[in-house]
Protein backbone atom coordinates (compact mmCIF):
# COMPACT_ATOMS: atom_id res chain seq x y z
CA UNK A 1 0.00 0.00 0.00
CA UNK A 2 1.41 3.34 -1.06
CA UNK A 3 2.69 5.56 1.74
CA UNK A 4 1.04 8.97 1.45
CA UNK A 5 3.80 10.91 3.18
CA UNK A 6 5.61 13.66 1.30
CA UNK A 7 8.52 16.00 1.71
CA UNK A 8 9.27 19.16 -0.21
CA UNK A 9 12.64 19.99 -1.70
CA UNK A 10 12.25 23.53 -2.90
CA UNK A 11 9.16 23.39 -5.13
CA UNK A 12 9.50 19.66 -5.73
CA UNK A 13 7.06 17.35 -3.94
CA UNK A 14 8.52 13.89 -3.35
CA UNK A 15 6.79 10.85 -1.88
CA UNK A 16 8.48 9.06 1.00
CA UNK A 17 8.79 5.30 1.24
CA UNK A 18 9.67 2.86 3.99
CA UNK A 19 12.94 1.17 4.80
CA UNK A 20 13.91 -2.47 4.58
CA UNK A 21 13.75 -2.39 8.38
CA UNK A 22 10.10 -1.32 8.33
CA UNK A 23 9.30 -4.01 5.74
CA UNK A 24 10.98 -6.68 7.87
CA UNK A 25 9.07 -5.47 10.93
CA UNK A 26 5.69 -5.55 9.17
CA UNK A 27 6.38 -9.04 7.79
CA UNK A 28 7.49 -10.17 11.26
CA UNK A 29 4.36 -8.78 12.86
CA UNK A 30 2.07 -10.50 10.37
CA UNK A 31 3.84 -13.87 10.48
CA UNK A 32 3.98 -13.87 14.30
CA UNK A 33 0.30 -12.94 14.63
CA UNK A 34 -0.77 -15.62 12.14
CA UNK A 35 1.40 -18.21 13.89
CA UNK A 36 -0.06 -17.36 17.30
CA UNK A 37 -3.72 -17.09 16.22
CA UNK A 38 -3.90 -19.39 13.21
CA UNK A 39 -5.83 -16.69 11.33
CA UNK A 40 -4.89 -14.96 8.09
CA UNK A 41 -3.62 -11.38 8.21
CA UNK A 42 -4.24 -9.44 5.01
CA UNK A 43 -2.74 -6.09 5.98
CA UNK A 44 -0.53 -4.88 8.79
CA UNK A 45 0.62 -1.53 10.12
CA UNK A 46 3.38 -0.36 12.42
CA UNK A 47 4.47 2.93 13.94
CA UNK A 48 7.97 3.83 12.74
CA UNK A 49 10.62 5.42 15.00
CA UNK A 50 9.91 8.67 13.13
CA UNK A 51 6.34 8.54 14.48
CA UNK A 52 4.77 7.87 11.08
CA UNK A 53 2.40 4.93 10.67
CA UNK A 54 3.05 2.71 7.66
CA UNK A 55 0.79 -0.01 6.31
CA UNK A 56 1.32 -2.82 3.83
CA UNK A 57 -0.50 -5.69 2.19
CA UNK A 58 0.74 -9.11 3.30
CA UNK A 59 1.84 -11.33 0.41
CA UNK A 60 2.84 -14.95 -0.27
CA UNK A 61 1.47 -16.37 2.98
CA UNK A 62 2.50 -19.93 3.90
CA UNK A 63 0.89 -21.40 7.04
CA UNK A 64 1.49 -24.81 8.63
CA UNK A 65 1.89 -26.31 12.08
CA UNK A 66 5.62 -25.64 12.21
CA UNK A 67 5.88 -22.06 10.96
CA UNK A 68 4.22 -19.17 9.18
CA UNK A 69 5.99 -17.10 6.53
CA UNK A 70 4.89 -14.06 4.56
CA UNK A 71 6.26 -11.10 2.67
CA UNK A 72 5.97 -7.32 2.37
CA UNK A 73 6.82 -5.49 -0.83
CA UNK A 74 9.38 -2.70 -0.42
CA UNK A 75 8.12 0.78 -1.32
CA UNK A 76 10.89 3.33 -1.73
CA UNK A 77 8.60 6.19 -2.73
CA UNK A 78 10.32 8.62 -5.08
CA UNK A 79 13.78 7.62 -3.90
CA UNK A 80 15.86 5.85 -6.60
CA UNK A 81 16.52 2.84 -4.36
CA UNK A 82 17.81 -0.45 -5.81
CA UNK A 83 15.64 -2.37 -3.31
CA UNK A 84 12.36 -0.83 -4.50
CA UNK A 85 9.60 -3.43 -5.09
CA UNK A 86 11.54 -6.41 -3.77
CA UNK A 87 9.83 -8.85 -1.39
CA UNK A 88 11.14 -9.02 2.17
CA UNK A 89 10.05 -12.12 4.07
CA UNK A 90 9.72 -13.08 7.71
CA UNK A 91 9.20 -16.60 9.09
CA UNK A 92 7.82 -17.11 12.59
CA UNK A 93 8.25 -20.36 14.48
CA UNK A 94 7.95 -21.56 18.05
CA UNK A 95 10.85 -21.72 20.46
CA UNK A 96 10.81 -22.53 24.16
CA UNK A 97 10.99 -18.94 25.38
CA UNK A 98 12.07 -15.42 24.46
CA UNK A 99 12.38 -13.77 21.07
CA UNK A 100 15.13 -14.69 18.64
CA UNK A 101 15.86 -12.63 15.52
CA UNK A 102 18.08 -13.96 12.77
CA UNK A 103 18.63 -13.77 9.03
CA UNK A 104 18.40 -16.18 6.14
CA UNK A 105 18.71 -16.30 2.37
CA UNK A 106 19.55 -12.96 0.78
CA UNK A 107 20.32 -11.10 4.02
CA UNK A 108 23.96 -10.11 4.15
CA UNK A 109 26.48 -11.36 6.68
CA UNK A 110 28.93 -8.95 8.30
CA UNK A 111 32.56 -10.01 7.83
CA UNK A 112 34.43 -7.08 9.41
CA UNK A 113 34.44 -5.15 12.64
CA UNK A 114 33.26 -1.55 12.88
CA UNK A 115 29.80 -1.88 11.34
CA UNK A 116 26.45 -1.73 13.16
CA UNK A 117 26.50 -5.49 13.81
CA UNK A 118 29.54 -7.54 14.85
CA UNK A 119 31.44 -9.73 12.42
CA UNK A 120 29.63 -13.00 11.76
CA UNK A 121 26.14 -11.60 12.39
CA UNK A 122 23.43 -11.05 9.82
CA UNK A 123 23.25 -7.44 8.63
CA UNK A 124 20.01 -6.65 10.43
CA UNK A 125 20.84 -3.35 12.05
CA UNK A 126 20.08 -2.24 15.59
CA UNK A 127 16.97 -0.15 14.93
CA UNK A 128 15.19 -2.83 12.82
CA UNK A 129 16.12 -5.47 15.41
CA UNK A 130 14.57 -3.32 18.12
CA UNK A 131 11.47 -2.67 16.01
CA UNK A 132 10.98 -6.39 15.33
CA UNK A 133 11.62 -7.36 18.95
CA UNK A 134 9.19 -4.83 20.43
CA UNK A 135 6.49 -5.65 17.86
CA UNK A 136 6.68 -9.41 18.48
CA UNK A 137 6.89 -8.91 22.25
CA UNK A 138 3.69 -6.87 22.15
CA UNK A 139 1.89 -9.66 20.28
CA UNK A 140 3.10 -12.34 22.72
CA UNK A 141 1.83 -10.30 25.64
CA UNK A 142 -1.46 -9.35 23.93
CA UNK A 143 -2.36 -12.94 23.09
CA UNK A 144 -0.86 -14.38 26.33
CA UNK A 145 1.25 -16.74 24.25
CA UNK A 146 3.12 -19.16 26.50
CA UNK A 147 6.14 -19.85 24.30
CA UNK A 148 8.84 -17.90 22.55
CA UNK A 149 9.07 -16.98 18.87
CA UNK A 150 11.97 -17.10 16.45
CA UNK A 151 11.85 -14.64 13.55
CA UNK A 152 13.93 -15.28 10.44
CA UNK A 153 14.22 -12.46 7.89
CA UNK A 154 15.03 -13.50 4.33
CA UNK A 155 15.09 -11.89 0.89
CA UNK A 156 15.08 -14.35 -2.04
CA UNK A 157 16.47 -11.73 -4.47
CA UNK A 158 18.82 -10.23 -1.90
CA UNK A 159 22.07 -11.85 -2.99
CA UNK A 160 21.64 -10.72 -6.61
CA UNK A 161 20.58 -7.20 -5.63
CA UNK A 162 23.48 -6.82 -3.20
CA UNK A 163 25.95 -7.13 -6.08
CA UNK A 164 24.74 -3.71 -7.25
CA UNK A 165 25.21 -2.11 -3.81
CA UNK A 166 28.24 -1.11 -1.75
CA UNK A 167 27.75 -4.06 0.64
CA UNK A 168 30.57 -6.22 -0.78
CA UNK A 169 32.91 -3.25 -0.64
CA UNK A 170 32.25 -2.52 3.03
CA UNK A 171 32.44 -6.13 4.17
CA UNK A 172 28.85 -7.38 4.00
CA UNK A 173 28.53 -10.50 1.83
CA UNK A 174 25.79 -12.66 0.31
CA UNK A 175 22.90 -10.24 0.60
CA UNK A 176 21.38 -6.86 1.36
CA UNK A 177 21.23 -5.09 4.70
CA UNK A 178 18.08 -4.63 6.76
CA UNK A 179 18.50 -1.01 7.77
CA UNK A 180 16.87 2.29 8.68
CA UNK A 181 17.11 4.56 11.71
CA UNK A 182 13.77 6.32 11.18
CA UNK A 183 11.79 3.61 9.37
CA UNK A 184 11.06 6.07 6.57
CA UNK A 185 12.93 6.64 3.30
CA UNK A 186 13.15 10.32 2.43
CA UNK A 187 13.78 10.79 -1.32
CA UNK A 188 17.09 12.21 -2.39
CA UNK A 189 17.30 14.62 -5.30
CA UNK A 190 20.63 16.41 -5.61
CA UNK A 191 19.23 19.66 -6.92
CA UNK A 192 16.31 19.52 -4.51
CA UNK A 193 18.59 18.85 -1.55
CA UNK A 194 20.87 21.76 -2.43
CA UNK A 195 17.82 23.98 -2.85
CA UNK A 196 16.68 22.93 0.62
CA UNK A 197 20.10 23.73 2.08
CA UNK A 198 19.87 27.17 0.51
CA UNK A 199 16.39 27.74 1.96
CA UNK A 200 17.46 26.64 5.45
CA UNK A 201 20.63 28.72 5.44
CA UNK A 202 18.65 31.73 4.29
CA UNK A 203 16.23 31.13 7.16
CA UNK A 204 19.08 31.06 9.66
CA UNK A 205 20.49 34.25 8.18
CA UNK A 206 17.15 36.04 8.45
CA UNK A 207 16.93 34.87 12.07
CA UNK A 208 20.15 36.79 12.71
CA UNK A 209 22.43 33.77 13.02
CA UNK A 210 26.03 34.65 12.20
CA UNK A 211 27.75 31.36 13.07
CA UNK A 212 26.33 28.46 11.09
CA UNK A 213 26.16 24.85 12.29
CA UNK A 214 26.09 22.16 9.59
CA UNK A 215 25.14 18.54 10.31
CA UNK A 216 25.30 15.63 7.87
CA UNK A 217 22.30 13.60 9.06
CA UNK A 218 21.01 11.36 11.83
CA UNK A 219 24.44 10.38 13.20
CA UNK A 220 25.46 14.04 13.55
CA UNK A 221 22.16 15.02 15.15
CA UNK A 222 22.16 12.10 17.58
CA UNK A 223 25.73 12.96 18.61
CA UNK A 224 24.86 16.60 19.22
CA UNK A 225 21.67 15.66 21.05
CA UNK A 226 23.77 13.68 23.51
CA UNK A 227 26.83 15.94 23.76
CA UNK A 228 25.82 19.54 22.94
CA UNK A 229 22.01 19.59 22.71
CA UNK A 230 21.74 23.35 23.16
CA UNK A 231 23.23 24.08 19.72
CA UNK A 232 21.20 21.58 17.67
CA UNK A 233 17.89 23.41 17.20
CA UNK A 234 19.03 25.85 14.54
CA UNK A 235 21.42 23.63 12.63
CA UNK A 236 21.22 23.05 8.87
CA UNK A 237 21.41 19.49 7.52
CA UNK A 238 23.67 19.43 4.46
CA UNK A 239 23.79 15.66 3.92
CA UNK A 240 26.75 14.91 1.63
CA UNK A 241 26.77 18.37 0.04
CA UNK A 242 29.42 20.04 2.19
CA UNK A 243 30.96 22.02 -0.66
CA UNK A 244 27.63 23.43 -1.79
CA UNK A 245 26.68 24.26 1.80
CA UNK A 246 29.93 26.20 2.25
CA UNK A 247 29.42 28.06 -1.04
CA UNK A 248 25.95 29.10 0.09
CA UNK A 249 27.29 30.15 3.49
CA UNK A 250 29.76 32.42 1.71
CA UNK A 251 26.98 33.84 -0.42
CA UNK A 252 24.88 34.70 2.63
CA UNK A 253 27.79 36.19 4.53
CA UNK A 254 28.00 33.98 7.65
CA UNK A 255 30.97 34.80 9.85
CA UNK A 256 31.85 31.17 10.56
CA UNK A 257 30.75 27.61 9.79
CA UNK A 258 31.12 24.50 11.96
CA UNK A 259 30.64 21.05 10.44
CA UNK A 260 29.83 18.14 12.77
CA UNK A 261 30.00 14.62 11.37
CA UNK A 262 31.06 11.00 11.69
CA UNK A 263 34.61 10.21 10.63
CA UNK A 264 33.30 7.86 7.94
CA UNK A 265 32.16 10.97 6.07
CA UNK A 266 34.39 13.79 7.28
CA UNK A 267 37.64 11.89 6.80
CA UNK A 268 37.11 12.57 3.08
CA UNK A 269 37.60 16.27 3.76
CA UNK A 270 41.22 15.34 4.48
CA UNK A 271 41.60 14.79 0.74
CA UNK A 272 39.63 17.88 -0.26
CA UNK A 273 36.55 15.81 -1.16
CA UNK A 274 33.58 18.11 -0.60
CA UNK A 275 30.79 15.76 -1.67
CA UNK A 276 31.01 12.83 0.72
CA UNK A 277 28.57 10.47 -1.01
CA UNK A 278 30.18 7.11 -1.75
CA UNK A 279 29.11 7.33 -5.39
CA UNK A 280 31.17 10.52 -5.82
CA UNK A 281 34.44 9.54 -4.18
CA UNK A 282 35.87 7.39 -1.45
CA UNK A 283 39.47 7.82 -0.30
CA UNK A 284 38.64 7.19 3.38
CA UNK A 285 41.33 4.59 4.00
CA UNK A 286 43.80 6.35 1.71
CA UNK A 287 43.52 9.51 3.82
CA UNK A 288 44.09 7.54 7.03
CA UNK A 289 47.09 5.77 5.51
CA UNK A 290 48.59 9.13 4.54
CA UNK A 291 48.06 10.28 8.12
CA UNK A 292 49.75 7.08 9.29
CA UNK A 293 52.76 7.75 7.07
CA UNK A 294 53.11 11.25 8.52
CA UNK A 295 52.81 9.78 12.02
CA UNK A 296 55.67 7.40 11.14
CA UNK A 297 53.58 4.25 11.53
CA UNK A 298 55.56 1.18 10.46
CA UNK A 299 54.78 -0.73 7.29
CA UNK A 300 53.00 -3.56 9.11
CA UNK A 301 50.51 -1.15 10.68
CA UNK A 302 49.91 0.60 7.37
CA UNK A 303 49.37 -2.76 5.69
CA UNK A 304 46.73 -3.67 8.28
CA UNK A 305 45.00 -0.32 7.77
CA UNK A 306 45.05 -0.77 3.98
CA UNK A 307 42.99 -3.96 4.42
CA UNK A 308 40.26 -2.20 6.41
CA UNK A 309 36.90 -1.47 4.83
CA UNK A 310 35.61 0.94 7.50
CA UNK A 311 37.16 3.93 9.23
CA UNK A 312 36.17 2.55 12.65
CA UNK A 313 38.17 -0.60 11.93
CA UNK A 314 41.19 1.50 10.94
CA UNK A 315 40.88 3.61 14.09
CA UNK A 316 40.93 0.42 16.16
CA UNK A 317 44.31 -0.48 14.67
CA UNK A 318 45.81 2.95 15.28
CA UNK A 319 44.45 2.90 18.84
CA UNK A 320 45.94 -0.53 19.47
CA UNK A 321 49.39 0.74 18.52
CA UNK A 322 49.10 4.04 20.42
CA UNK A 323 48.87 6.20 17.32
CA UNK A 324 45.29 7.43 17.46
CA UNK A 325 46.10 10.83 19.01
CA UNK A 326 48.78 11.53 16.40
CA UNK A 327 46.52 10.41 13.56
CA UNK A 328 43.75 12.67 14.86
CA UNK A 329 46.00 15.74 14.98
CA UNK A 330 47.31 15.14 11.46
CA UNK A 331 43.83 14.51 10.07
CA UNK A 332 42.48 17.69 11.66
CA UNK A 333 45.26 19.71 10.03
CA UNK A 334 44.39 18.22 6.64
CA UNK A 335 40.69 18.94 7.09
CA UNK A 336 41.45 22.47 8.27
CA UNK A 337 43.64 23.08 5.23
CA UNK A 338 41.04 21.99 2.69
CA UNK A 339 38.17 23.79 4.40
CA UNK A 340 40.21 26.97 4.43
CA UNK A 341 41.10 26.46 0.76
CA UNK A 342 37.43 25.95 -0.10
CA UNK A 343 36.36 29.29 1.40
CA UNK A 344 39.67 30.96 0.42
CA UNK A 345 40.16 32.13 3.98
CA UNK A 346 37.25 34.53 3.74
CA UNK A 347 35.35 33.09 6.72
CA UNK A 348 36.33 30.97 9.68
CA UNK A 349 35.58 27.25 9.27
CA UNK A 350 35.82 24.34 11.65
CA UNK A 351 35.02 20.66 11.95
CA UNK A 352 34.21 18.34 14.84
CA UNK A 353 34.79 14.70 13.93
CA UNK A 354 33.49 11.78 16.00
CA UNK A 355 33.16 8.00 15.85
CA UNK A 356 30.65 5.69 17.48
CA UNK A 357 33.29 3.95 19.60
CA UNK A 358 35.84 6.66 20.40
CA UNK A 359 33.54 9.67 20.70
CA UNK A 360 35.20 12.90 19.59
CA UNK A 361 38.13 12.00 17.36
CA UNK A 362 39.26 15.57 16.99
CA UNK A 363 38.44 19.20 16.27
CA UNK A 364 40.12 21.64 13.93
CA UNK A 365 41.82 24.67 15.45
CA UNK A 366 38.83 26.99 15.12
CA UNK A 367 36.12 24.48 16.07
CA UNK A 368 36.13 25.15 19.82
CA UNK A 369 35.86 28.90 19.33
CA UNK A 370 33.01 28.50 16.82
CA UNK A 371 31.14 26.18 19.21
CA UNK A 372 31.32 28.82 21.94
CA UNK A 373 30.06 31.50 19.54
CA UNK A 374 27.17 29.25 18.47
CA UNK A 375 26.26 28.54 22.09
CA UNK A 376 26.30 32.22 22.96
CA UNK A 377 24.35 33.19 19.85
CA UNK A 378 21.66 30.54 20.36
CA UNK A 379 21.18 31.63 23.98
CA UNK A 380 20.48 35.22 23.02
Amino acid sequence: MMLEEYIYHGKEKLRCGYTTGSCATMASKASAEMFITGKNVKTVNILTPKGIKVQSEILDICMNDDYVSCAVRKDSGDDPDITNNILIYARAEKIKSGIEITGGEGVGIVTVNGLDQPSGEYAINSTPRKMIYETVKELIEYYSYNHGIKITIYVPDGRKIAEKTYNPRIGIVNGISIIGTSGIVEPMSSKALVDTIRIEENLRKTEGIKNLLLTLGNYSENFLLEKIPEILDKSVKCSNFIGEALDIALEYGFESVLIVGHIGKLVKLGAGIMNTHSSQADGRIDVLISCGVTARANIDILQKVSECVTTDEALEIFFKFGLLDDISKILMKKINYYLDMKVKGSIKTGALVFSNKFGIIGMTDSAGDIIEKIKKEYQE
